[in-house]
């Protein structure tokens, strides 16, 4: 059989992986090819529904077209995940924008509880964005599940951009696509502007939104982060470690000695220390067990995949080992597992953080 292109956006069809660029359902497929009209379905709820679909694109590709941005007088409009903050931050970013300023906007703040006062949480990712060479012009918190601020972002996207073209720009999952969706319903000058005569000029890797002034919102496919958790479960098993609600802080009160288990997907280890209180940031339907640190390594093999699930056998046949990182804190920190959550040290304590081989586990200024 032929190769066959979205006439959209120009995409290779494909009919196995959703995620994946040029996916569409074989239904829509063999529909396609009666009419005359073939589209991927990225295309198709764009053309139809004024929606914008996430998809993936490779290292490589995504790199590609981060120097296009840089060669581009745009604003860059960085689109995070508050709750995997770490895991969502695009590597060296700060190299490709060039001279365009950065706005950075941080999604999902209703998962974070409400004790977490919103100017504290913009000075910690500032000071977090700072570390790793980015200088964000701004720093807005949303929820564009909820539509929380998206007049604020709007209006400040519309005061940064200065008359230029806007990038829209984040790894995969992090709601990217939902607050551009957002922000095309908010704006009444925007509502009708994803047309058929526009269409046709979409490309394969970004998506042209005209904006009243002639110049555009460009939504760019979002990068793999291949360190996160989620790269190694199943659907249903991604459901539930993937808060959907405010999540509830979990307290433990440890000795030296004494081991956490978020389910089977991570390990904490209190190796070293006062007694002291660990404060767990995670979905609230992850479970917490816990153990003597002498008995961890037998507690898991016997128990991995029935009470410590997920990860559950009949989604994920071949989980990776969990791989120790040992840390000594000195004051207040996090030990982050990506893409999972944290747990909050008060220290001075030594401790280690377990993960499945590949996914990050890293220390960071506490973020509550």
């Amino acid at each position: 059989m032929e190769d066959l292109f979205c006439i959209g956006c120009g995409a290779k069809i494909q009919t196995e992986n959703p995620e994946e660029i040029g996916y569409t359902p074989q239904s829509a497929l063999e529909k396609g090819l009666e009419t005359g009209e073939l589209y991927c379905q990225r295309c198709f709820r764009l053309r139809h529904y004024n929606e914008i679909q996430d998809v993936s694109l490779t290292d490589d590709d995504f790199l590609k077209l981060l120097n296009e941005v840089g060669n581009h007088e745009a604003l860059i409009v960085n689109v995070v995940d508050i709750f995997d903050f770490n895991g969502s931050l695009i590597p060296g970013l700060h190299r490709f924008v060039g001279k365009n300023p950065v706005l950075l906007v941080g999604n999902k703040q209703d998962i974070l509880p409400k004790s977490l006062k919103p100017n504290r949480l913009i000075q910690w990712m500032r000071g977090r964005a700072n570390e790793v060479g980015l200088k964000p012009i701004d720093v807005l918190l949303t929820s564009a599940k909820s539509n929380r601020t998206i007049d604020e972002v709007v209006d400040a996207i519309e005061k940064y951009r200065d008359g230029r073209d806007v990038f829209v720009v984040g790894v995969t999952n992090v709601g990217k696509s939902t607050l551009i969706n957002s922000i095309i319903k908010s704006t009444s000058g925007l509502q009708e502007v994803i047309t058929t005569s526009r269409f046709p000029g979409t490309t394969l890797d970004k998506i042209e939104i005209p904006l009243e002034d002639g110049k555009h919102i460009i939504d760019t496919p979002g990068i793999i982060h291949r360190h996160q958790m989620a790269h190694f479960l199943g659907k249903k098993d991604l459901k539930i470690i993937a808060p959907q609600k405010e999540i509830k802080p979990k307290v433990y009160q440890l000795n030296a000695g004494q081991t956490l288990f978020l389910d089977g997907l991570a390990r904490f280890d209190f190796i070293q220390g006062e007694r002291q209180g660990f404060v767990a940031y995670v979905a609230n339907d992850v479970s917490i067990h816990r153990t003597k640190l002498e008995k961890a390594d037998a507690f898991y093999k016997t128990h991995v995949g029935s009470l410590l699930q997920p990860p559950r056998t009949e989604e994920v046949s071949d989980f990776p080992e969990l791989v120790r990182f040992e840390h000594s804190i000195k004051e207040k920190s996090d030990i982050v597992f990506a893409g999972l959550g944290w747990v909050s040290v008060k220290g001075p304590a030594v401790v280690a953080g377990w993960a499945p081989k590949g996914v990050d586990v890293l220390v960071r200024k506490s973020i509550i």
